[in-house]
C-alpha cells in the first residue's frame, strides 16, 4: 500500500487544507502563491500516475485514492474561485463542472457493480476537460492579469478554459452516457 506513487497521492490529499489556508492568508501574493500549490499538485497527479506505470506499482488502493484526491482538490479550487469571484460567469460554469464530476463518478460505481467499467473508461475527451481545466483553475487562483509589467492575461485565459472545460464536461457526461444507455435502461433483475 505504501508504494511511491500512493504517498506522492496522499501528499496531494494533505496539500488541500494547506492550500486553502495559504489561499486565505491576508498577504500580496497568497493567491499566487495557493495557485501555485494547486499547479504542483496538478503535477503530482500526472507524476504519480507515471511512475505508477513505470515503476509497476500499481495497487487497488491507489486506483481509489487517485481519483479522489483529483476531485477534492478540483472541489476545492472551484468552490474558492466562487467565493472570489462572486459573479454567474464563474459560479455556473463551476456548478456544471461540480454535477459532472458526481455524476460520472456515480456511474461508473454502478458500472463497476455491474462489470461494465470499461464503459465509461477515461476517453482523450475526458482528459482534455482535465487539461483545460486545471490550467484555468490555475489562472482563476492567481488573479495575475500581468507579471513585473508585462501583460499575459491568466484571469482572461481562465474564463475562456473554465467555459472550454464546462462544454468539455457537458459533452463527455453525455457521451459516457450514451455508452452506458444500453446497461441503464435495461429492467433490473429482481432477487428472490
Amino acid at each position: 500500500m505504501w508504494t511511491i506513487p500512493n504517498i506522492i497521492t496522499l501528499i496531494r490529499v494533505l496539500l488541500i487544507p494547506i492550500f486553502v489556508a495559504v489561499y486565505f492568508l491576508d498577504w500580496k501574493w497568497a493567491h499566487q502563491a495557493a495557485a501555485f500549490i494547486f499547479w504542483f499538485a496538478a503535477i503530482t497527479d500526472w507524476f504519480d500516475g507515471y511512475l505508477a506505470r513505470k515503476l509497476q506499482q500499481s495497487t487497488a488502493f491507489g486506483a481509489f485514492l487517485d481519483p479522489v484526491a483529483d476531485k477534492l482538490i478540483v472541489a476545492t479550487a472551484l468552490l474558492l474561485i466562487t467565493d472570489t469571484y462572486a459573479t454567474a460567469w464563474i459560479t455556473v460554469p463551476a456548478i456544471l463542472l461540480l454535477a459532472r464530476e458526481v455524476y460520472i463518478s456515480a456511474l461508473r460505481e454502478w458500472m463497476g457493480q455491474k462489470g461494465l467499467q470499461d464503459t465509461v473508461k477515461v476517453s482523450f475527451m475526458g482528459k482534455a476537460k482535465t487539461m483545460a481545466q486545471m490550467l484555468a483553475l490555475i489562472g482563476l487562483l492567481s488573479e495575475m492579469q500581468s507579471f513585473m509589467g508585462i501583460p499575459i492575461y491568466w484571469v482572461t485565459l481562465g474564463y475562456i478554459l473554465l467555459y472550454f472545460a464546462a462544454v468539455l464536461s457537458l459533452w463527455s457526461m453525455v457521451t459516457y452516457t450514451i455508452a452506458a444507455w444500453p446497461s441503464l435502461s435495461k429492467p433490473e433483475s429482481k432477487q428472490d
